[in-house]
């Protein structure tokens, strides 16, 4: 069943101080399909969000459909969608690329976004999040709180960079650090997930990276069980438990929605492949936990206010001369940057 909106008072609630209505230009009614469902606290819900946003900025009518996990129900949902005026849909996930692909040609006054593939028709644009630089700062942060030097990173698929990010963020703060890295091989096994928690807790591991949207949740309250900390991920999870969630390795899908709306209701939405990252304020790291300590979170906000303004990662500044040995208030060693025309701030280490 299509579930459709008027602008309702749940919008309102939900999206206070987003601004007066705008009005349209190109944009009239909005899809969208989600491949599992809206209600997940995590991918599904920032869908959701991103939808009532766009509503509540453009008052449109807007629609949603879940559980939409193969092409023939996709199919069907959009031919639904065109036959109620929607000329914007969004398909909530990398799957809905090939979808799009194999059929937007029919349906030429509709422009289909998917997220993370491969648009290969006039009206099709994929959106794709840099996640290698959140996995970056994300990895450091946990190199920073373990105390056994062994990490765990509990990913959907091995293509995802923030998983590389990760690895060569923890290891570029401690070259002594151990990062585990298993694969579930699907967004929403809970199962596996669980399983691969296990046996990554059993062998010491203290800080977890479940970079996997549908399964991240129960992973984080089993490691809150354990005293143990994580890298929270796409949402800012430290409602889930300050003293657990370091930080989390966000991505704002709601505010590009919004942003990708308004570029097609100017007709300034390009088709093809697009690419977002801190520059975009479309990613970021989440609040941190009361455990980690002020002086490594000035320092980490230094990084992430220099990358947004360079593009470059403190791995950047390998002709970096170093002082060791020089310790700081809080025990750490201070390794400075020398190098005249780069960043003067420290790089914290164990």
């Amino acid at each position: 069943m299509l579930k459709r909106f008027g602008l309702i008072l749940l919008s309102l609630l939900l999206l206070g101080g987003c601004g007066q209505p705008l009005s349209t230009g190109e944009i009239e009614k909005v899809g969208l399909l989600v491949p599992e469902t809206i209600n997940d606290q995590v991918w599904g819900t920032k869908g959701y969000r991103g939808l009532l946003k766009i509503q509540s900025r453009f008052n449109i009518d807007v629609y949603y459909k879940e559980g939409m996990n193969s092409q023939a129900l996709v199919e069907d949902a959009v031919a639904e969608f065109d036959r109620n005026g929607v000329n914007l849909v969004f398909g909530h996930g990398n799957e809905y690329a090939v979808y799009f692909n194999s059929f937007s040609k029919k349906y030429p006054d509709i422009h289909f976004i998917s997220f993370n593939g491969d648009a290969k028709n006039d009206n099709t644009t994929s959106l794709n999040f840099e996640a290698y630089a959140m996995g970056f700062f994300g990895g450091m942060v946990a190199a920073h709180m373990s105390e056994s030097d062994y990490l765990a990173v509990i990913a959907a698929f091995e293509w995802q960079p923030e998983v590389e990010g990760f690895y060569e963020g923890a290891a570029f703060y401690n070259k002594d650090v151990e990062v585990d890295i298993r694969y579930v091989g699907h967004w929403d096994d809970h199962e596996k997930a669980l399983d691969i928690l296990g046996k990554v807790l059993n062998g010491g591991a203290d800080v977890i990276y479940p970079a996997g949207d549908g399964y991240n949740v129960p992973v984080i309250e089993k490691v809150k069980e354990n005293g143990l900390y994580v890298i929270g991920y796409i949402s800012d999870q430290s409602d889930l438990g300050e003293s657990t969630v370091l930080t989390s390795t966000v991505q704002h899908v709601d505010q590009l929605y919004e942003l990708v709306a308004s570029k097609y209701n100017a007709k300034d939405l390009k088709s093809g492949n697009l690419f977002f990252d801190f520059q975009d304020d479309v990613i970021s790291l989440g609040k941190f936990s009361p455990k980690v300590d002020e002086p490594f979170r000035q320092v980490m906000e230094m990084h992430i206010s220099n990358y947004k303004e360079t593009g470059k990662l403190p791995n950047d500044y390998d002709h970096a001369v170093s002082l060791s040995g020089q310790e700081d208030s809080v025990g750490l060693a201070v390794n400075w940057d020398l190098a005249p025309e780069e960043p003067s701030y420290p790089v914290l280490k164990k």
